[in-house]
């Protein structure tokens, strides 16, 4: 018996035993007599993901690589993240509707074995992710503590890797309490920056440029369409119903965009003041002593819980990929944590090998990040809200052969193909820039067109090869779109 499983209180008669604690389930189905929660730990969970200090140094980028004034920073977060968070609403809508990950439903657009293509970029997105948030949790901590990075990397991973394995509840849990307590720290700290921690002409510095505008969009986009491949991970616990998708949706919306355009504006605002090689350092000082210490120790604390998060999603994608080839094997608590410490090894590795060359190495990430999930969010989004309408035939995501949506879904691959081709000529970076790009003054377009492309052409080809394809069997349908 799964041990998340019960009503929205915290006592369960039977689950006594500390095993009954840690959730047992990995990429099976959530039956709806196990489902639980409210829709507003969902906002609690987005909202306390994203106040950690790799948001600042993301805001920080705004200035420093993109030249760009605090007020047209601004501006480009809002937009960036008011369209990149809908689009990664949208998928946390599905979880309730169908009680399985994220990457096992894009078996529904992809086939069984043709999915594995994006599972495995993300996997890569999370150990990315994952090491990142290593880097800067340690400097966090390292300005608080006497740790040296070695040692905050090591505590970071450990701390991240408890939580993941004890699972879905206490990850809720922990997004709630860091929800209040660090977020009302970093909103006192982001007021008192603002009132009276930055230069006179704070708001002269810096300027406008439509490719570093642009270009912050971009970032503030991607920064919410990066947690679309895990973002239902986190709601298909929840119930069912058609209230409960919509404000699934909204609550994932609110919490997602407000707690991360909170830390970017104040990291643009540092930017802005002369700290973009260590914004972490340099609030710090521009808060204080004391405002500035509990600045860091809350984000030292909300690192671990995100990354816990990433860990978790990736832990559920590599089950994905093994059970693509071995369809009976639907493991429990004590496989999550085996696979769970074996990817966590790997970030430390990667974290300690990237930390001199930390802002380099991140950004690149973000980069190649936008042109292999534009296309995939695309045709997952197109599929489930205009083509299925959140009807799909959930026992055939693991079957052997793929069920009715078989191992390999040519149309969708091809369309995904198409969708990264398309962004090409409109890259814009340090490695290529394409000619369209180049021809607009270098400003990068490349996941506006994967966009563009994409869902039109999926649109099409859905439509011309409906005939042929068959339909969901009418006792495993799912719940209505929103």
């Amino acid at each position: 018996m799964d041990g998340d499983t019960g009503d929205t209180g915290d006592t369960g008669g039977a689950r006594t035993a500390p095993k009954a604690r840690i959730e047992q389930r990995t990429i099976d189905v959530v039956p709806a007599a196990e489902r639980h929660g409210r829709t507003r730990d969902l906002f609690t969970i987005w909202f306390s993901a994203n106040l950690g200090p790799l948001t600042v140094v993301t805001g920080a980028l705004a200035p420093t690589a993109f030249g760009l004034s605090f007020l047209w920073s601004l501006a480009a977060l809002l937009v960036g993240h008011l369209g990149g968070g809908f689009l990664m609403a949208l998928h946390s809508a599905q979880g309730p509707q169908l009680g399985v990950p994220q990457m096992i439903q894009s078996r529904g657009q992809f086939g069984s074995v043709g999915a594995l293509a994006v599972v495995l970029a993300v996997i890569v997105m999370y150990q990315g992710f994952f090491a990142s948030n290593l880097v800067v949790g340690a400097q966090s901590l390292g300005q608080v503590t006497s740790l040296g990075q070695d040692a905050g990397v090591l505590l970071c991973a450990a701390v991240s890797l408890a939580v993941a394995v004890v699972g879905y509840r206490l990850m809720h849990r922990i997004g709630s309490l860091t929800t209040w307590a660090f977020g009302a720290i970093q909103l006192i700290g982001a007021g008192y920056l603002f009132a009276a921690g930055l230069p006179a002409d704070f708001l002269a510095v810096g300027g406008f440029s439509l490719a570093g505008f642009l270009g912050m969009v971009s970032v503030g986009a991607l920064w919410q369409i990066a947690y679309a491949p895990y973002v239902s991970d986190y709601s298909r616990y929840m119930p069912a119903s058609r209230a409960g998708v919509r404000s699934t949706l909204w609550c994932t919306y609110a919490g997602c965009v407000l707690g991360s355009l909170i830390p970017m504006a104040v990291g643009a605002a540092i930017g802005i003041a002369g700290g973009g090689d260590d914004p972490i350092a340099a609030l710090d000082t521009l808060l204080g002593s004391t405002l500035g210490q509990l600045t860091l120790w809350s984000f030292a604390l909300v690192t671990m819980l995100t990354n816990s998060m990433n860990l978790y999603g990736a832990v559920l994608c590599a089950v994905t990929a093994v059970q693509t080839f071995a369809h009976r094997w639907l493991p429990r608590a004590t496989a999550r944590a085996v696979i769970g410490m074996a990817l966590t090894a790997l970030s430390v590795v990667l974290a300690l090998a990237l930390a001199d060359s930390f802002m380099t190495s991140y950004l690149n990430l973000i980069y190649v990040l936008q042109y292999v999930l534009i296309p995939w969010t695309a045709i997952n989004l197109a599929d489930f809200y205009l083509v299925k309408h959140g009807t799909y035939d959930v026992a055939s995501f693991f079957a052997r052969d793929g069920g009715v949506y078989g191992r390999w879904n040519a149309t969708a691959l091809g369309v995904y193909a198409l969708g990264i081709l398309a962004e090409i000529p409109f890259m814009a970076q340090s490695l290529y820039t394409g000619p369209l790009a180049h021809a607009l003054g270098d400003t990068d377009l490349g996941w506006i067109a994967g966009l563009v492309v994409t869902v039109p052409a999926y649109l099409v080809a859905a439509r011309l090869t409906a005939p042929s394809a068959a339909a969901p069997a009418p006792t495993t349908s799912g719940v209505p779109a929103a």
